[in-house]
């Protein structure tokens, strides 16, 4: 009998360790997939900002053709993109961070030919557009940091003792990191 007794107590015992784990790893799973989701919002604003961007510097500088449909091509190629927090792996979040480095080095170029446009730049509705993109890009480096935040705690919590028992039987996976875009190891070079 005294050993039912400990098998009960010992069940039990273990039945609280796993649905503690098994709820704070829930709990900081669904952290994760609502900061990704805030991730894909401000990438989202970025790139219905992009459209009313073009067409102004496009009435300004139609001659700049290729740039403008460069912009054009990497906006649509990066809200082909979509990922399903709860499928989100390495592989496709790299896919997903390059087609956003695409259509912001093609945002780069954008900017830097509208500086052969004295009328575009004084522009108010160029200059309204070009603060709100710029407050975007804030947005978005904001998201990301706490994305990442989130995603280290889901991930420590899936690896620490007794959580990591219940995340290998439910099948919790780590979660991936944003990495640092292509040449970001290299200052940019100023010249005056």
């Amino acid at each position: 009998m005294k050993r039912i007794l400990k098998l009960i107590f010992a069940v039990i015992i273990t039945a609280s360790f796993t649905s503690c784990s098994y709820n704070s790893i829930v709990e900081a799973e669904e952290g994760v997939n609502a900061q990704w989701a805030k991730v894909e919002n401000q990438y989202q604003r970025r790139a219905d900002l992009i459209p009313n961007l073009v067409n102004t510097v496009k009435g300004y500088a139609s001659h700049e053709s290729s740039t403008l449909e460069a912009v054009v091509n990497a906006r649509a190629k990066a809200t082909q993109i979509t990922i399903d927090p709860a499928n989100l792996d390495e592989a496709s979040l790299k896919k997903y961070q390059a087609a956003q480095g695409e259509l912001s080095a093609a945002l780069g170029k954008l900017l830097a030919v509208t500086e052969n446009y004295p009328d575009l730049k004084a522009n108010q509705n160029f200059r309204e557009l070009q603060a709100q993109l710029e407050g975007t890009e804030n947005r978005i480096s904001t998201e990301r940091t706490r994305y990442s935040d989130a995603v280290a705690v889901y991930n420590a919590k899936i690896r620490k003792f007794p959580a990591v028992i219940t995340a290998k039987i439910f099948g919790f996976n780590p979660k991936p990191q944003f990495s640092a875009e292509a040449g970001a190891e290299q200052a940019p070079k100023v010249e005056f």
